[in-house]
């Protein structure tokens, strides 16, 4: 279980759709100086000469890096664990869980974060019962997982109880990853005591400051998370 006095941590994802952009080294460029700390994006969208290039901008501006695999099978999950190993990612978040890609990190200097519960398509969707999602988060916890990536706004049921079931039935950082693209979306994340919650689509949507860049739209949120 996780603090809700803990202001949650916002991790800046250089995609749009599920999707890393194409200027993502460009854009952080621009933003490196920027005081977030937390920067990431997905296995598709760049070849991994290009992530390289990307994640190492990221890491020399001592940002903590995040790579979030959205594909689904247990190959393209073992892939995605490789690359985020070889790349120097901080952390991989996603991946529907297998054992296969819990036992190649176990010994890698890198955090697992995988999906609780059933995750499917492009973009993802999770679905289930929610007491089934709980189940899963707290198996994944056992199974010595440090985090988890979970599909808060991509689910088919009650987004706000589920995020809450799954913060106060684990005791490792929960992430909540996907359509957060509201104000009132980052209270209900700081409210159920979640570790953190990713931003992407939304800051290119300009869904805070409608007549805003990308850039005003990553301080809008910063700037409120600093006045609560």
């Amino acid at each position: 279980m996780q603090s809700n006095n803990h202001k949650p941590e916002l991790i800046v994802m250089l995609t749009h759709h599920d999707e890393t952009v194409r200027n993502a080294l460009e854009l952080f460029e621009r933003l490196k100086e920027h005081s977030v700390r937390h920067w990431g994006f997905k296995d598709v969208g760049l070849q991994p000469h290009e992530m390289r290039e990307v994640v190492t901008a990221m890491k020399n501006a001592g940002k903590e890096t995040f790579l979030e695999v959205v594909s689904l099978s247990e190959e393209e999950g073992l892939r995605g664990a490789h690359l985020a190993v070889e790349l120097g990612f901080d952390v991989l978040m996603g991946t529907v869980f297998y054992p296969t890609i819990a036992e190649y990190l176990r010994d890698k200097a890198i955090r697992y974060y995988p999906f609780p519960g059933h995750v499917h398509s492009h973009p993802s969707i999770l679905d289930g019962e929610i007491e089934e999602i709980v189940a899963h988060a707290c198996d994944l916890e056992s199974f010595g997982v440090q985090g988890l990536d979970l599909l808060t706004y991509r689910f088919t049921g009650d987004p706000s109880r589920l995020l809450t079931q799954v913060v106060q039935a684990t005791n490792i950082p929960v992430v909540s990853a996907g359509s957060i693209a509201s104000f009132d979306r980052i209270r209900e994340v700081w409210e159920s005591g979640a570790w953190g919650f990713t931003i992407g689509s939304a800051f290119f949507d300009k869904q805070f400051v409608p007549d805003g860049s990308f850039d005003v739209n990553i301080l809008a949120v910063c700037n409120w998370l600093e006045e609560q």
